[in-house]
């Protein structure tokens, strides 16, 4: 199967580079996308011009591809799957929850020179960064590309109700599937709230398990790609 990567805020497309070998042994097609603004150099992007580029890959398929996205990138993938409920088999949703019609995208840090950095490890101190040693927290923080303003702050558009039939696997890294289910349940993420197929998956990692279990990722989309 084809499966589309969308990574969360500050990572490029190198943030798949340990998952896709195992996705490949698997028999499935991994594509890795580079967003604008996160790693072309490109830093008056805009949330409509990252979806246009989800849209692209989307649309470049063959047959109709699981999509992947990562904490705030969840909602570009929900993003997508509004804007073409009929072309994504199915949309994966690692360590997050699409937002609302109206909301901003992920306007969660301060803005320095037209871009949201990184803000460095305090806010994801605890479940989130547990796992992360040293040496891998430096690289990620390293690697880190400031997400353009325009991204960040960008409103959520969403119009087509088709998108609460496209199949959702929710992958729950920092966060038990039973949390997840309760919070659903509670309203906290309305859209889920209205989908029609939701199922959950526990994978024990912190919020980054492209770097910390990728290989255990991998197997998890295989199967989601089943």
């Amino acid at each position: 199967m084809e499966i589309l990567l969308i990574g969360g805020l500050w990572l490029d497309g190198t943030a798949w580079d340990a998952v896709t070998p195992t996705l490949e042994t698997l028999g499935h097609r991994p594509q890795p996308v580079t967003l604008p603004g996160q790693g072309d150099g490109r830093s008056s992007a805009t949330l409509d011009e990252q979806l246009s580029t989800v849209l692209a890959a989307v649309d470049a398929t063959v047959e109709k591809p699981l999509l992947v996205a990562h904490s705030a990138a969840c909602t570009l993938g929900w993003l997508a799957a509004d804007a073409r409920p009929e072309r994504v088999a199915k949309l994966a949703l690692i360590g997050g929850f699409p937002n609302e019609d109206g909301q901003p995208y992920a306007d969660f840090f301060e803005m320095r020179d037209g871009a949201m950095p990184f803000p460095g490890w305090g806010p994801f101190e605890g479940a989130d960064s547990a796992d992360l040693d040293e040496e891998l927290r430096q690289r990620i923080e390293a690697d880190a590309i400031p997400v353009p303003e325009q991204v960040a702050r960008g409103v959520v558009r969403l119009s087509d109700e088709r998108r609460y039939e496209v199949p959702v696997v929710v992958v729950c890294p920092e966060f038990t599937p039973e949390q997840a289910r309760e919070w659903i349940a509670a309203g906290e993420a309305p859209e889920l709230t209205r989908a029609k197929q939701v199922e959950f998956v526990d994978i024990d990692s912190g919020h980054w398990p492209m770097f910390t279990k990728p290989a255990e990722l991998a197997r998890l989309l295989g199967r989601a790609a089943r």
